[in-house]
């Protein structure tokens, strides 16, 4: 048996239950969770702006420590400490083999089932599925070993968890892009923890200046800490002419943290000749952005996606893990409350609120 977070139907609180949990087949491990993020991906789910099969164990970002392992394990072993990746590449398909592993093909197709098509939570003899094969709002998780990243002990739980999604996805956008150079002008639209991420990455990467969008004048305060040098209250301000003002012309790097028509279109809108929009948020399921084709034409502009840090999640995390251990980056801030998993749907009330930084799930709370 485990204790998890359900969720059975769109717009209804999670459920926190006792499930059963089947032991680990060949190539899973079970996973004790330490620390779990709170983050928006999870609110499409729970809004019914992204689609899973239900009931489903959500949580997607998250770190633990290996007390079990199934036949033919060899990546990890019990009391290893692991940061969970939500995409469990299989290795074979034609996205691992061309090197895009966080585009796993195989994983995409078996979704919220294990990779043998399969349920390891049940509810009264009915299967509950697990969010990106991990579902993480759970005290115990079966999962595919390779979604295991193994970490020094010198890793905090919670700087760990964050690192499996939010900040893997934010920096690597922008250590792992092409376009990124040093000396580059960076707009930001969205100060949550991706956004936060992105501009910690551009920070990395060099910038020279770094613009946050938000709506919130306490989110942006916030961006400062992270590596921010300018901030623009969209609501308040136009955020286009806002920016070209400040840069004399537009940025080299654009990136929507935050997923919406609007705040892609003004990616777009605010680079200068040559320059890359990067799309790291996720939209709701349908939604689709008017683009000006003659501006992306005449103006060389190039609209990308990037996904999961737009490279090996374990590989970004292996950068990530050096950067934090040598200081390089600031995770431990950007951790600003903690909960049980009994007060998950407290949590995922003040996300949604708008509130600075990243909620986490403390399992031993």
């Amino acid at each position: 048996m485990t204790k998890a977070a359900v969720l059975y139907e769109a717009n209804t609180p999670l459920q926190v239950k006792e499930l059963t949990q089947d032991p680990p087949k060949a190539g899973e491990v079970r996973v004790r969770m330490e620390a779990a993020g709170v983050c928006a991906s999870d609110i499409h789910v729970m809004h019914g702006t992204a689609i899973l099969p239900l009931p489903v164990v959500l949580g997607h970002e998250g770190a633990g420590t290996v007390v079990e392992v199934g036949p033919g394990v060899t990546r990890v072993k019990p009391g290893d400490r692991c940061i969970m990746s939500f995409v469990s590449n299989c290795g074979h398909c034609r996205s691992c083999r061309s090197g895009n592993p966080q585009l796993c093909d195989t994983n995409a197709q078996t979704g919220a089932l294990q990779y043998d098509g399969t349920a390891r939570l049940h509810d009264n003899g009915d299967d509950v599925y697990q969010m990106a094969k991990v579902g993480i709002f759970a005290e115990t998780i079966v999962a595919p070993q390779q979604s295991c990243q193994v970490i020094p002990d010198s890793v905090p739980m919670g700087v760990a968890a964050l690192i499996g999604c939010s900040v893997t996805t934010g920096v690597g956008a922008v250590i792992n892009s092409p376009a990124a150079k040093v000396g580059m002008t960076v707009a930001v639209f969205g100060s949550g923890g991706v956004g936060l991420n992105v501009i910690q990455g551009a920070r990395m990467a060099g910038a020279s200046r770094i613009i946050a969008v938000d709506i919130f004048d306490h989110k942006l305060e916030f961006t400062y800490k992270f590596g921010a040098t300018d901030v623009v209250n969209s609501r308040e301000t136009d955020p286009i002419e806002a920016i070209r003002e400040i840069t004399g012309g537009g940025v080299d790097m654009a990136f929507d943290a935050f997923g919406a028509a609007e705040t892609t279109q003004g990616a777009v809108k605010v680079l200068r000749k040559s320059g890359t929009a990067v799309i790291v948020g996720l939209a709701p399921v349908g939604e689709t952005a008017d683009l000006d084709l003659i501006d992306l034409v005449r103006n060389q502009k190039t609209v990308v996606g990037s996904y999961y840090g737009s490279a090996s999640p374990h590989e970004t995390f292996d950068v990530i893990v050096d950067a934090y251990l040598k200081g390089k980056i600031d995770i431990d801030s950007l951790i600003t409350r903690n909960y049980p998993l009994d007060q998950i749907n407290e949590a995922f009330d003040a996300l949604h609120a708008g509130e600075d930084g990243r909620g986490i799930i403390d399992f031993k709370l």
